[in-house]
């Protein structure tokens, strides 16, 4: 595909970029009515979703909402998350990613460690926040030592999982903000595949 002369690889399809941002906008709206919950100096949260009860009424289902999504999501990329020796040794030396050295570490596919790392951490967390979130739903139905487990586990999972999220959203906007474009975009330049994800740039650009 070419505009204005320029060259343009496809980076995700829009599919991909619509199950990435409805699952986005669901993980937004339950984290936000999960801390007015959690929280009394959250609790402002509540009132610009519409309400203490409308929070507590829909905060599972924006739970399960986004897990559902999340689980699209993994349907389509988890066979591209697998880590390999290259992942590895990029791992040990991803600070020089943050500081734009990328010559300095291994070649990366279509995904690079990091964002390999972040699915499996949003990938986990939702499978705990989705357990724990359904005994905090029916605790009625629940024995104590579950409920005990839940209230525990649910806001670490939530934690682990908004921590994962700022430090994706502090990566994509300000280190490579040619990734956020190419979320909203759907395309990048072959320059920019060719630095970042030299392995998947040559194997796009064979076929």
């Amino acid at each position: 595909m070419k505009t204005t002369g320029k060259p343009r690889l496809e980076r995700f399809t829009s599919p991909e970029r619509l199950i990435h941002w409805l699952t986005a906008i669901s993980f937004v709206y339950a984290g936000l009515s999960g801390t007015a919950l959690w929280s009394r100096r959250m609790w402002w949260t509540a009132a610009l979703l519409g309400g203490g009860e409308t929070v507590r009424a829909w905060h599972p289902i924006g739970g399960v909402i986004f897990a559902l999504l999340l689980a699209l999501m993994f349907r389509n990329w988890a066979r591209q998350m697998k880590l390999d020796s290259d992942d590895r040794q990029w791992l040990l030396l991803s600070h020089k990613y943050a500081v734009h050295q990328e010559e300095a570490l291994p070649e990366s596919g279509r995904f690079n460690a990091g964002q390999k790392m972040l699915f499996w951490l949003q990938s986990s967390s939702a499978v705990l926040l989705f357990l724990s979130g359904a005994v905090l739903w029916f605790p009625a139905l629940m024995p104590r030592g579950l409920r005990l487990a839940a209230v525990l586990v649910h806001p670490l999972a939530a934690v682990a999982s908004l921590g994962g999220i700022i430090i994706h959203i502090y990566m994509s906007v300000f280190v490579v903000p040619s990734s956020l474009r190419a979320m909203l975009r759907g395309w990048v330049r072959p320059a920019w595949a060719a630095s970042h994800h030299a392995k998947w740039y040559r194997e796009i650009t064979r076929s």
